[in-house]
Formats: C-alpha cells, sequence, structure tokens
C-alpha cells in the first residue's frame, strides 16, 4: 500500500498508535511483546497495527508461526520531511519578520548629529 502523509498524521492522533510506535522506534515487536509493553489487548494492538500498517508506518515480517513489526522507514520519513518542511518555513519567516522589525527599528532612530 502506498504511503499516504496525511493519513498516517490522522492515525496518529491516537494515543496507543503512538505508544505502538514510540515501542517499534526500539525494534521489532510481536503482537505479544506490544501488549505486554502496553495497557491494551492483543488484538486491540492488533487493530492498531493493522490501521498502521494501511497508512505504511509498519510493515512486519513472517518468523515462524509469529509475525514481527517494525516501522517503515520510508513512512516515517516522509512525515520527517512534512515536518522539516513545517519548521524550515516556520524559521524562514520567523527570519523574515526580525529582519523587518531591525529595519523598520534602524529607520525610527533619530540621527546622532541632531542630539548634539
Amino acid at each position: 500500500m502506498t504511503y499516504e502523509a496525511d493519513e498516517a498524521w490522522t492515525v496518529l492522533a491516537d494515543r496507543t498508535r503512538r505508544a505502538i510506535v514510540l515501542e517499534l522506534a526500539e525494534g521489532e515487536r510481536t503482537v505479544g511483546q506490544l501488549a505486554d509493553a502496553l495497557p491494551v489487548s492483543q488484538p486491540a494492538v492488533s487493530q492498531h497495527l493493522k490501521v498502521l500498517k494501511q497508512v505504511g508506518m509498519v510493515t512486519d515480517r513472517a518468523e515462524g508461526t509469529r509475525r514481527k513489526y517494525r516501522l517503515n522507514e520510508h513512512g516515517v520519513a516522509a512525515l520527517r520531511d512534512q515536518l522539516d518542511t513545517f519548521w524550515r518555513r516556520t524559521l524562514e519567516g520567523f527570519q523574515q519578520q526580525m529582519n523587518e522589525n531591525t529595519n523598520h527599528d534602524k529607520n525610527e532612530l533619530p540621527d546622532q548629529e541632531e542630539d548634539r
């Protein structure tokens, strides 16, 4: 499934899903390991993983009779790219405002020759 960043932000609004993402940031986990680390049942963890997988945040692989889940690097990178863009634009806007304020303040300074 293709990664949809907008959907991922909506999916991450859920506290349990964010907790799962934080657990998976530490490495691969089974549903049982995630359920042990979180205050939710294994079926609930499975449902949350299904949603995270649908938006491209999580991938899984078979290991014997179990499935191991991990973060999808591409999904995480897409979110990081969006955050980087947001912060870059925010900081550029802040810098522009500071420059405008500095130029405005320089224009309002009294002429030093007049004060003598």
